[in-house]
């Protein structure tokens, strides 16, 4: 079964690190990716689907504006990875889809909304390792010289040069993770990485309903919201700690005095 609906922050904490045993090097290392969402029917849609319109052919005409307005502020190289891991980070619409290493990151995301507290939540959770078996031979050549099991900017950078080369590598499609440079502290402390789709209509839900054996669901109920929230707290994983500054400080005093009902 690939949906799990847990009863409680023990079965929860069991389902997040299930299958994170590696028996090669005798220590816990999870290759999973994970991504929390506050109501259980949100799709695994990009920003760039949300836009609406025509946002395939806005996709350029995104980058292209936000590369020659921000060149100011961006002083790193000038890759289309960097400058669409900079976007995905301001909020501009992309394929880009943010995902994390931590569970209990991804956690706190499917817990931050306080309006979405009368319906369930849900954590995905894909194996970015089974994830890069699947890719293209041009990229999964590229993954092994390297070691890796995810790519970094530097790597896709000189292999694909553009959003339209990347749907030519292969007639299938395909999704692939890579670590973000680390811009600020915010990317840092949410132990983050992306996703993309080599198909920007391509919603990555779909996709993973072909290939059952690398993802799976794990739903939060509405009545336990509260109690998780809690506990994660205290565990000191929130806005504060994940949005360093004033505006993280901000947002985690309104959640903490804000009324139960």
């Amino acid at each position: 079964m690939n949906t799990l609906r847990i009863r409680s922050w023990n079965e929860l904490q069991d389902a997040l690190f299930q299958d994170s045993w590696n028996p090669e090097i005798e220590r816990y290392r999870s290759r999973f990716a994970f991504r929390g969402l506050s109501d259980v029917g949100y799709p695994l849609d990009t920003t760039l689907m949300r836009l609406g319109g025509p946002f395939v052919e806005l996709e350029k005409h995104l980058l292209r504006n936000f590369r020659k307005y921000a060149h100011r502020d961006v002083v790193e190289r000038d890759s289309l990875w960097h400058w669409l891991s900079v976007a995905q980070h301001h909020g501009l619409p992309t394929r880009l889809m943010d995902w994390t290493y931590s569970p209990f990151v991804a956690m706190h995301f499917a817990l931050a909304n306080l309006e979405k507290y009368d319906c369930d939540g849900v954590i995905w959770a894909v194996n970015y390792l089974k994830t890069h078996y699947i890719l293209p031979d041009k990229l999964k050549c590229a993954l092994d010289l390297e070691g890796a099991n995810v790519f970094t900017v530097g790597m896709l950078s000189q292999l694909i040069q553009s959003v339209s080369e990347l749907a030519q590598v292969a007639s299938f499609p395909f999704a692939l993770f890579f670590e973000p440079p680390s811009i600020d502290d915010r990317i840092v402390n949410q132990f983050a990485l992306f996703s993309i789709m080599s198909d920007p209509t391509a919603r990555m839900d779909d996709w993973l309903a072909s290939y059952p054996d690398i993802w799976r669901r794990i739903i939060i109920p509405a009545d336990l919201k509260w109690e998780l929230r809690d506990k994660l707290d205290q565990a000191n994983v929130t806005e504060r700690v994940l949005f360093p500054g004033l505006d993280g400080l901000s947002s985690w005093l309104k959640r903490q005095y804000s009324p139960k009902h």
